[in-house]
């Protein structure tokens, strides 16, 4: 079973320095890759004289997340793609579970490990933490992390559980149902652009796994923080855009509670003197409407909708019912 772990990288020569050589010294199983997204400071330069392992792929210019991995990946040949964010530190042996993960089981496409946080090793990290899920309305949670409340790591999720999405910051995939559908929806440009294609691979039939035994350290943030508009734009709008092309139910039923729950999250930045994220809101709306012909394109074309949510609302279980944790869902 041959692996790939492909990291994408835009101007993070430090990142690189820091946690290439984790990935170098723990993944003797793989080939590991750079794909730059068109770096304007000297990653590449640093790769080559430093770990000329290393196998280097240029895109020609940073066009996300996305289309980024897309790009790049039709120029490796793999069983498994590993894609991994560049402020990822992995731990000793931490490919061995997966391998043996994949080859036990035929059905599962897609594994995540447990993500933690690289600060302080004993929780979970932001983005992943022990495998994600959404509710009825798009809105995602973890097991480990609901909205800004994380848990700490006490072995109570150290198992091999189904889950409903990986993080895109250590997604393990088969490369055949990655080609098989399309790879990441460019539209997306970066962020939820895994909650859409974990969502069409459900709706495919296959399993997404979280996997206890393989530990990653993930410093979250590094190329664009949660004080960002951007990232509140980006997450909103492909939100939006990932409901719309894969969601089971009536259109209608779905947007109209989203607008009033976004109505709803837009003041409460106004309220915390965040405006910047409150019209980064009204923005992803806007930029939703005018797309949604297109979307709806993609609705009518997709496979069989199954039920994708455990929880009608996280929203109103997290503030309202202040359910903070996993376990009290």
């Amino acid at each position: 079973m041959e692996i790939a772990v492909v990291i994408l990288n835009w101007n993070g020569k430090a990142l690189l320095e820091h946690f290439l050589p984790s990935v170098i010294a723990n993944s003797h199983e793989a080939d590991i890759y750079v794909v730059d997204n068109a770096s304007t400071d000297d990653s590449l330069t640093f790769i080559k004289n430093h770990f000329p392992s290393v196998n280097i792929i240029r895109n020609k210019k940073n066009s996300g997340f996305a289309k980024g991995y897309n790009d790049a990946l039709k120029q490796i040949n793999a069983d498994i793609f590993c894609l991994l964010n560049n402020d990822v530190e992995v731990s000793e042996g931490w490919l061995n579970p997966i391998i043996s993960l994949f080859r036990s089981n035929s059905k599962t496409v897609v594994i995540q490990p447990k993500i933690l946080n690289y600060h302080k090793k004993d929780y979970f990290e932001y983005a992943g933490a022990a495998g994600g899920f959404i509710d009825k309305y798009g809105y995602p949670y973890c097991r480990g992390r609901i909205f800004n409340t994380i848990e700490k790591d006490l072995g109570q999720y150290n198992d091999t559980s189904p889950i409903f999405w990986a993080s895109g910051a250590c997604f393990f995939i088969r490369s055949a149902t990655f080609k098989s559908l399309g790879g990441f929806d460019e539209s997306f440009f970066a962020h939820m652009e895994e909650i859409d294609l974990c969502w069409r691979i459900q709706n495919s039939g296959h399993d997404i796994t979280y996997c206890s035994s393989s530990v990653v350290y993930h410093v979250g943030g590094a190329t664009l923080n949660n004080l960002d508009p951007k990232k509140t734009f980006l997450n909103f709008r492909n939100s939006l855009y990932a409901l719309v092309k894969n969601a089971e139910g009536t259109l209608i039923c779905l947007i109209f509670p989203r607008l009033l729950l976004d109505g709803m999250a837009g003041l409460k930045f106004l309220l915390e003197l965040k405006p910047k994220h409150t019209f980064a809101i009204i923005k992803a709306h806007f930029t939703f409407y005018v797309r949604l012909k297109q979307l709806m394109r993609q609705r009518r074309n997709s496979h069989t909708q199954i039920k994708y949510y455990k929880r009608p609302s996280i929203v109103i279980d997290y503030f309202i019912k202040r359910k903070k944790y996993y376990k009290s869902l």
